[in-house]
């Protein structure tokens, strides 16, 4: 069994989950399990229902559709409940690829369990190749890291008041 890797898609650039996502269609592609999950989205986006459809698990959603500065703390309370278990729903799944969507964030926000977080990621079966997202990392996820990308804007269409488009930016 060959060993699998860590991806870091990072920085405040786009670009993070559409990498992310890519290569779960690659691995798909190639007959590969893939399990997904989404820390603090829950929102329609494109990728979704097509990635499903072609075998992916996905596990997403939040306790509301708010930011979590705007969540109550029963609200916060409640998400990080629901993402701490998809997470353990997630591990328990075989999987070829596994993809910690906005993990950085969840941590950093203190969304998730951080000792189950670093369980899936640093425990993980040895084959199983991992993605992982965020804004900004926490060390251990950089120091973790066999491949570390970072994303840096330049310039975005939302400086200028373009909002986000489906089918491209969701």
């Amino acid at each position: 069994m060959e060993q699998g890797l860590l991806h870091l898609y990072w920085g405040d650039g786009k670009g993070k989950t559409t990498a992310a996502m890519g290569l779960a269609l690659r691995a798909l592609g190639s007959g590969k399990r893939v399990v997904i999950i989404q820390f603090l989205k829950g929102g329609n986006s494109g990728e979704i229902p097509l990635l499903a459809q072609l075998g992916a698990e996905i596990y997403r959603g939040k306790a509301g559709q708010k930011f979590v500065f705007q969540m109550t703390p029963e609200e916060k309370a409640a998400t990080r409940e629901l993402q701490n278990q998809n997470l353990a729903a997630a591990i328990a799944q075989p999987a070829d690829l596994l993809i910690l969507d906005e993990a950085g964030s969840a941590e950093e926000l203190d969304m998730v369990n951080v000792d189950l977080l670093k369980k899936a990621v640093l425990e993980r079966p040895a084959g199983c190749e991992c993605v992982l997202t965020a804004h900004t990392p926490p060390q251990w996820m950089l120091d973790a890291a066999d491949y570390s990308t970072e994303m840096k804007c330049h310039r975005h269409p939302y400086q200028k008041g373009i909002k986000a488009r489906k089918g491209i930016e969701y």
